[in-house]
């Protein structure tokens, strides 16, 4: 039975509801085997995360050869990098396996709390934007990469993808989850296509790993061979359903998961 399989290149989270183990729930999910490679190992939960391990540059090199020798990547997602010298290592080994199908979450701290990107390490992940098919910042996170406020509302988000678009991915989804309204609505930009995708707002404080997991569940439409656009709103709407149920989980005493396997359980 061949089956797509999508890599993910991230952190790990010892709570379970994000990094690694976010995207390979959203993976089996989404029916894709995953494949996965780890650029730190965080102590955290639901509270915040309290240290982080980094993988050193070399293992995580290691790492990739290992998976792309011998599997057959679809998709990549990648989260957590942390440093610069892993942003280096990745960025060599997607060059060098010839990935396909990259979606980059410019991760930079954690929904919990904590700092999972150094300052240093700014520059060099703008400039893995490039190698991307898609980047998916949050609002924080695109205003931050592209050195301007917080974006207000859609014509700041779409202005601020244009310039990430000059970096040279293929295309830019900004996130509105952190905006405010009765909507959350993501601004999806590749060349001169801008589609907009909105869902009503959850009320819920598990939220948990939402932009990992919309990532993932993007890397996995792809591996699929959905279109871009597609990938993306199966993705939304995976997501939300998660967020819907996310009540239903009671796991930690603060930011809790969304539920991944909310079809199932």
């Amino acid at each position: 039975m061949s089956v797509p399989i999508a890599l993910t290149i991230a952190g790990s989270d010892s709570a379970g509801g994000a990094g690694i183990q976010a995207d390979l729930k959203t993976f089996a999910a989404l029916g894709v085997y995953g494949a996965s490679v780890l650029t730190a190992l965080t102590a955290q939960n639901t509270n915040g995360v309290f240290a982080v391990h980094e993988v050193p540059a070399e293992f995580i090199a290691a790492q990739m050869d290992a998976v792309f020798s011998d599997l057959a990547v679809s998709a990549v997602k990648i989260g957590m990098l942390g440093s610069a010298a892993a942003i280096a290592a990745v960025a060599a080994g997607l060059r060098r396996h010839r990935a396909r199908n990259v979606v980059l979450d410019t991760v930079m701290t954690a929904s919990a709390g904590g700092k999972l990107l150094h300052g240093d390490a700014l520059d060099a992940l703008r400039a893995l934007i490039a190698q991307a098919r898609l980047v998916t910042p949050n609002l924080p996170e695109a205003a931050t990469l592209t050195g301007a406020e917080e974006a207000r509302d859609e014509a700041e988000m779409y202005a601020q993808a244009q310039k990430l678009l000059a970096l040279g991915g293929g295309a830019v989804l900004i996130k509105g989850g952190h905006g405010s309204g009765s909507e959350s609505v993501d601004i999806l930009v590749e060349g001169a296509s801008r589609m907009r995708f909105a869902t009503p707002r959850i009320q819920t404080r598990n939220t948990h790993g939402t932009g990992c997991t919309l990532a993932a569940a993007i890397a996995a439409g792809l591996a699929k061979n959905l279109s871009l656009a597609d990938a993306v709103r199966q993705a939304k709407a995976f997501v939300t359903a998660a967020l819907e149920a996310a009540d239903r989980l009671e796991i930690g005493t603060g930011s809790g998961p969304v539920h991944h396997f909310h079809k199932w359980w």
